[in-house]
């Protein structure tokens, strides 16, 4: 099976030699990496560029958002899936082998994933997206997945689904994988270790727009008037699930206000509680309200941003393949290796 890589990239030199190292190193040979750069100013395109694999291919273009590159990379991409990787993450070397392995009869499949820090450094420990083959009825109620990186989708439904909303700033991807999900069944990848490491960066898209409950707004509305929704958990069943939806918005905004050290966030999260409550939300909120008695930073999904200041390690990736990209960056651009557990 040939896959197409698309990774749009935007002033993104410092962390997308480390994404490109990460696919040269697959033990699924068979792909081709598309690298959309959309109007970088810092010298992307030139480090894409240094990699020699003639499968590595360069496209540039204006600065039109990654929703526009992503679907220049669909123009382009040839084969028989595609995998949407972020240029500031990684794969694990079996990821798409994995993949691969779960797509026969899905049109898309998902594994794994781990977060890790601007620096590369692991962020608690693998996420797995809930289990099931008819994603649609979670997914309607929040994202499940981190990004495209760790879901590999057949060109078939790609085509069937259409192109991702260039007229949305946030949320694009989760409406997209609704509407892929209301097209069929998604696999699932065998094993807990992850085949995708997702960077979170202080300042970065995700955490300026999900400190805004407003910034979900455009996205739920799109979603909840699809018509294919619509017609299979009706009119009632989108309006009480727009509900939830919010709620779990409330949330993730309340967390992130005060992941970036504003209380507000508290206010946020008493609401999504009252509205849909839980025992983990329980103890979540009762810790969320005792933060300023501990006397040591909190972990867990509280945990502050570092921010750019703090960076203490160059991220740049030498144009050679590291011989293990299953983990992080680590200084000058060595990747570290750090083996899955057995």
């Amino acid at each position: 099976m040939k896959i197409s890589v698309v990774t749009p990239a935007y002033n993104v030199a410092s962390y997308i030699g480390a994404a490109i190292a990460s696919v040269l190193a697959q033990s699924h040979r068979d792909w081709a990496m598309i690298i959309v750069d959309d109007g970088s100013t810092d010298g992307t395109a030139e480090t894409a560029a240094g990699f020699s694999d003639p499968r590595v291919r360069l496209i540039r273009q204006p600065n039109s958002g990654v929703s526009a590159a992503r679907n220049r990379g669909i123009a382009e991409a040839e084969g028989d899936a595609v995998l949407f990787l972020d240029a500031d993450d990684w794969l694990a070397p079996d990821g798409l082998a994995r993949l691969v392995a779960a797509l026969p009869g899905a049109v898309a499949a998902y594994g794994p994933y781990r977060f890790v820090s601007e620096q590369g450094a692991p962020v608690g420990g693998p996420r797995y997206p809930a289990a099931g083959r008819d994603l649609v009825s979670k997914l309607i109620e929040r994202n499940l997945f981190a990004n495209g990186g760790h879901l590999l989708i057949r060109r078939e439904a790609l085509a069937v689904a259409g192109q991702f909303r260039e007229d949305l700033a946030y949320g694009e991807d989760w409406e997209y994988w609704i509407r892929l999900a209301l097209r069929g069944r998604f696999g699932r990848a065998s094993g807990r270790w992850p085949v995708l490491f997702v960077r979170q960066r202080a300042g970065g898209a995700y955490q300026r727009n999900a400190q805004s409950e407003a910034a979900f707004r455009p996205c739920m509305d799109i979603i909840f008037s699809n018509p294919d929704l619509i017609a299979r958990i009706g009119l009632a069943g989108c309006i009480a699930a727009q509900r939830r939806a919010e709620a779990e918005n409330r949330w993730i905004a309340g967390r992130e206000l005060i992941r970036n050290g504003r209380e507000a966030g508290l206010e946020y999260l008493g609401r999504a509680f009252a509205a849909k409550p839980s025992l983990k939300r329980a103890v979540l909120l009762a810790l969320a309200h005792a933060r300023p008695l501990s006397r040591t930073p909190l972990s867990g999904p509280f945990r502050r941003y570092l921010s750019e200041r703090n960076k203490d390690v160059s991220l740049s990736c030498p144009s050679s393949t590291p011989t293990d990209v299953s983990h992080g960056t680590g200084a000058a651009g060595v990747i570290k290796a750090v083996k899955p557990p057995p």
